[in-house]
């Protein structure tokens, strides 16, 4: 059961003119990983219609304000830190992201910052979902801001860490909590996908 664009953009209003881009690639990214079914599905679209700001942002935003970077990194950023970098993305995504998740080059944080419908983050979660997905996402991270990539990239980390199974238990916090780390953004995930669920009913 592939998802339609009017089905799409009753999920996701705020897609305007790129669902129908992305439509073609989300049906072909769900049906390679088996994200199939009204669960599956609505999980699914509720979680990277979050993520990606209905389907319009498909690479992190950095722009973080001191009081921003303190709350969601506490342990990287003291006061006087947060301070000296707030509003600098990429010196705020080398700090955040430097030295963990496979980043040991200078400037790899910022490089391998949040990519695609699910933001792939760090080095070497862009090698593995490359060798997946028959990328040179090292080379070429920016491969992730495509349309057809961002879907597929979602997909695949999508299966990797057993979100179906989560999905098909209605196990929706989580699944937040797998993509996430914590409950960022629950409320909207939660108001998307009781939508989901009854568009796809």
């Amino acid at each position: 059961m592939p998802i339609t664009m009017p089905q799409l953009l009753q999920i996701l209003p705020n897609a305007g003119l790129v669902a129908g881009v992305f439509v073609p690639f989300l049906n072909t990214a769900m049906s390679r990983y088996q994200i199939v079914g009204a669960k599956r599905i609505a999980a699914f679209i509720a979680q990277v219609g979050h993520e990606s700001g209905h389907l319009t942002r498909l690479v992190e935003n950095l722009n973080y304000s001191s009081d921003a970077l303190r709350k969601t990194w506490p342990s990287r950023f003291d006061v006087e830190l947060a301070s000296a970098v707030a509003r600098k993305p990429e010196q705020i995504a080398n700090i955040a992201y430097g030295n963990r998740m496979g980043n040991t080059a200078t400037g790899d944080g910022w490089r391998y910052r949040g990519r695609g419908l699910i933001q792939i983050t760090g080095k070497n979660n862009y090698w593995a979902c490359g060798e997946a997905l028959g990328l040179d996402l090292i080379a070429q991270a920016e491969l992730l801001e495509k349309p057809q990539h961002a879907c597929m990239s979602a997909a695949w980390f999508w299966a990797t860490n057993g979100l179906n199974t989560l999905a098909d238990a209605g196990k929706f916090d989580a699944i937040i909590q797998r993509i996430n780390g914590g409950q960022n953004g629950a409320a909207d995930r939660q108001v998307l996908y009781a939508k989901a669920l009854k568009v796809l009913a």
